[in-house]
């Protein structure tokens, strides 16, 4: 039998939030190995805390992170050393904040609801909120979460009211980082990164899912895969 994976869970758990509760079963649903699972807060990483001893990191949703500067360190963490890494909902958000900043050089890149003044407001207030909505998305074609779902598209859930500013969209869609999923409006809810063995960002939240989620457990199997790759260096 294979040890248990390790997992981080970037944010600060909240007793009050589902996902929070949700995202631990999620795991252990896509496992039979079983995940153990860590939280490690942002404020944690922004002081030095290592992500180096995990399989994969996963950025909860949940803001205001205690430190969002933790969260993009981890974020940047896991797509320059080709962790495994998924985000979701407000991790989504904060994957198009470190990549235009430290891909794009758009270093005042910023979130609207923490930084009502930000010179780049990347994210900022959805047309229509989606707390607690549930939508139909739509995967592009050749794409990880397309080929993950065997599908051409989901109805997913979502509990959010922040996504990508349109003003700089054609920026993100310039470089590595792939849109992977639209929904009706064509607005963008996935992306993923090119060249990386496993970095996805969902707005929607696949760990509210009632049966096992193909993401989640395509996640698990690219933290396996770390996790065997680094036993057979060691060995």
């Amino acid at each position: 039998m294979h040890s248990e994976i390790r997992v981080a869970l970037v944010g600060e758990f909240n007793q009050q939030q589902k996902a929070h509760h949700a995202i631990p079963r999620a795991l252990a649903a896509a496992s039979e190995d079983g995940v153990a699972t860590t939280w490690v807060s942002t404020d944690s990483v922004e002081k030095g805390a290592s992500l180096a001893e995990f399989d994969g990191l996963w950025c909860v949703p949940g803001i205001p992170y205690r430190s969002a500067a933790g969260a993009i360190s981890a974020i940047r963490f896991a797509r320059t050393t080709h962790l495994p890494f998924l985000g979701t909902s407000a991790g989504f958000q904060y994957v198009l904040i470190e990549y235009a900043r430290h891909v794009l050089g758009l270093t005042e890149a910023d979130h609207q609801k923490i930084n009502p003044r930000a010179a780049i407001p990347l994210i900022v207030p959805l047309g229509c909120a989606l707390a607690g909505v549930q939508a139909r998305v739509r995967f592009v074609e050749g794409s990880h979460l397309r080929n993950t779902y065997r599908a051409a598209g989901s109805t997913e859930e979502y509990r959010c009211s922040f996504g990508l500013n349109g003003r700089y969209r054609r920026l993100i869609e310039s470089g590595p980082l792939c849109v992977s999923a639209l929904d009706d409006q064509d607005e963008i809810r996935a992306v993923e990164m090119d060249g990386h063995p496993f970095f996805v960002a969902t707005l929607f939240q696949p760990e509210m899912a009632a049966a096992p989620n193909p993401l989640v457990g395509a996640f698990v199997a690219a933290c396996r895969r770390r996790s065997r790759a680094l036993v057979r260096v060691a060995s």
